[in-house]
């Protein structure tokens, strides 16, 4: 004979509603009575029918991912496996799961995010990355369905809520630190151009420059992939100008690994000939040869105030919009050294 509700309810002598209530981990029920219910749902072997609960409250309990274009990027670069450990955090104590959609293309992703808004399959949506005339973030805001970006978004910034770090600062502080160690030829690897955080880190690095007096030299600047192969080409392309820079601000771990690999194998000393520092922090910071200098920009936390401000939206219609400054640190190792005396 199956357990019920009413069953659960009788044991642990409270009202059937209430028992679920505690299943749907209402901040109303007090611990000790969400205690007693659990307790009797242990002892009874009760599991919950989400599926029936869903039906009923019209909700799916489900939240949506939308991950880059490039599934490439996804698979390879380890912040996107941090960030999603940060989500799941998020998401747990209140009984959410998650669903990722992605496509090769920006056609892909959109019509992957309109199968699972039109088909009722998640009750709100994250989005792991912010570019340029995004649309996605058009049709979700025309629909006005519920939903928060992980990065700045490039337009309607006071209207959309979102989490992400002071990318512009952040990459300024990097530059200053280069700068400080007396580096005068400073080259910039950054992800791709219609991504806000490649934009902000961009525009940071050439305000210290600038602050610095130091002249910009465009030449010095290169977009690719957040790939190691992305910093691999990088950096071989940027050793082929007339005077190549001594000093690399490289906006990702993985492309900066890249970028490590391809001036070991030119027999290039880092950090004696070429100092490094990167955006992230990830395991392949630590991990590299040398270690890399990087920003630290708490990845994790990233994910899990996005998916709690996601699940305070659903709960409150009347949230209001908010910007979730996440705080970066330098943490500092053996890639960068004073600038060589010939510059």
């Amino acid at each position: 004979m199956a357990i019920t509700i009413k069953d659960v309810a009788k044991l642990a002598n409270v009202a059937p509603s209430t028992v679920s209530r505690v299943i749907a981990n209402s901040p109303r029920i007090s611990e000790n009575t969400k205690k007693r219910v659990r307790d009797a749902m242990d002892e009874l072997k009760y599991h919950p029918n989400f599926i029936a609960r869903s039906l009923a409250s019209q909700s799916t309990k489900v939240i949506g991912l939308v991950l880059p274009h490039s599934s490439g990027v996804f698979f390879q670069n380890p912040f996107f496996s941090e960030v999603i450990q940060g989500l799941s955090e998020g998401v747990h104590d209140n009984h959410y799961a998650l669903q990722m959609t992605s496509g090769k293309t920006e056609v892909d992703s959109y019509e992957g995010v309109v199968q699972m808004v039109q088909g009722g399959r998640v009750d709100g949506i994250i989005l792991l990355y912010s570019m340029i005339d995004d649309k996605i973030i058009e049709y979700l805001t025309k629909r006005e369905f519920p939903f928060i970006v992980i990065g700045k978004p490039y337009d309607l910034v006071d209207k959309i809520t979102h989490v992400d770090n002071d990318n512009f600062m952040a990459a300024k502080e990097a530059t200053e630190y280069i700068i400080g160690l007396g580096h005068k030829k400073i080259g910039f690897i950054g992800g791709s151009p219609s991504l806000t955080v490649t934009l902000d880190r961009l525009n940071g690095y050439k305000e210290a420059l600038r602050a610095a007096k130091i002249d910009l030299n465009e030449d010095y600047i290169i977009h690719e992939d957040f790939l190691r192969e992305g910093g691999q080409e990088a950096v071989k392309e940027l050793l082929r100008r007339s005077f190549p820079p001594t000093a690399l601000l490289v906006t990702d771990d993985l492309m900066a690994v890249g970028v490590v690999n391809s001036l070991t194998e030119m027999q290039i000393d880092i950090p004696a000939e070429v100092s490094i520092i990167s955006f992230n922090n990830a395991l392949f910071a630590e991990m590299s040869r040398p270690p890399l200098t990087s920003i630290d920009i708490n990845i994790k936390e990233l994910g899990y105030q996005a998916a709690s401000s996601l699940i305070q939206l659903l709960k409150n219609d009347n949230e209001p919009v908010k910007r979730i400054i996440v705080p970066h640190r330098l943490v500092v190792r053996q890639s960068c050294d004073i600038a060589p005396r010939k510059q």
